[in-house]
């Protein structure tokens, strides 16, 4: 049920270079990431939807997933307004649209590696 965003690296990387080149945002401190979020048994069911897999979803206690003591956050979700003030920063890809360049990225080195 935790929910998380996440954000295509290239963009991570031309808001770094901008907020690099712009005087104003030295030290400063700037969000960056994606403005919607999904919960990781969501994240789950698309990824087995994106790749066509009837594989079993499996679920483990947080008391399970993590050591003694660890607190982790319910929900991830970063505020770039400041980021869009300054640069003008916007995330270019959606969450599906990211994982389905992974997935053709992989799918790619599998059958590199299978035809070598």
């Amino acid at each position: 049920s935790q929910r998380r965003s996440f954000t295509w690296v290239g963009d991570a990387v031309r808001a770094m270079r901008a907020l690099a080149e712009l005087p104003a945002a030295e030290g400063e401190v700037f969000n960056l990431g994606h403005t919607k979020d999904i919960s990781i048994g969501e994240l789950a069911l698309l990824v087995k939807q994106l790749i066509g897999s009837d594989s079993e979803i499996q679920f483990i206690p947080y008391e399970e997933a993590y050591e003694q003591g660890f607190e982790d956050m319910q929900r991830r979700l970063p505020d770039i307004s400041k980021a869009q003030a300054a640069i003008g920063y916007q995330p270019s890809l959606d969450l599906p649209e990211m994982l389905e360049r992974i997935i053709e990225h992989e799918r790619l080195q599998v059958m590199l590696k299978t035809s070598a």
